[in-house]
């Protein structure tokens, strides 16, 4: 047996594991996906949370291992930091209330389209209202929580009005 049949060319064994392998990510994928009217109950439920000044509220819809990243920042893994990041927002727009625009779910993962308004009164605020649009990508995992959420929002559009420029 040469060099290039001991560890070169793939076994007909390590074919038939990769494979399956293959076929079990494919079923753990599917499994992951949610029924729409379920999905759409979730969403809405998810931004009644963000609207309840409930931070524990907002993260129980995440694993406990689960994580949130906002506009490219550094993630929010587990609960107790999801909570902190909700809560900094909660805080700073007392009167803040997220509604949801739509909900769609492709290959596993949904996209969460929301509207925000809320005046930034909470300490050292500005005063401002703000009404914003954005997104986030969500992953779900086998037991139905968020694995991770990608935030996204026109940070531009965001200092524009906190700054009051029209």
């Amino acid at each position: 047996m040469t060099a290039y049949d001991q560890f070169v060319r793939p076994s007909r064994m390590s074919a038939l594991i990769s494979l399956t392998l293959l076929a079990l990510i494919s079923c753990m994928a599917k499994a992951q996906a949610m029924d729409p009217s379920v999905l759409a109950d979730f969403a809405a439920r998810y931004a009644a949370a963000w609207s309840s000044q409930s931070p524990e509220k907002l993260a129980s819809f995440y694993r406990d291992d689960g994580s949130l990243i906002v506009n490219g920042g550094e993630p929010s893994t587990g609960r107790a930091a999801i909570a902190a990041t909700a809560r900094s927002y909660m805080e700073a727009f007392p009167d803040m209330v997220v509604r949801m625009d739509s909900v769609r779910q492709e290959a596993g993962q949904a996209t969460f389209h929301w509207i925000w308004t809320g005046t930034n009164s909470g300490p050292g605020g500005t005063g401002r209202s703000v009404r914003m649009t954005g997104y986030e990508e969500w992953a779900f995992s086998a037991d139905g929580l968020i694995r991770q959420s990608v935030g996204h929002f026109d940070a531009a559009e965001y200092e524009r009005q906190l700054a009051g420029d029209n």
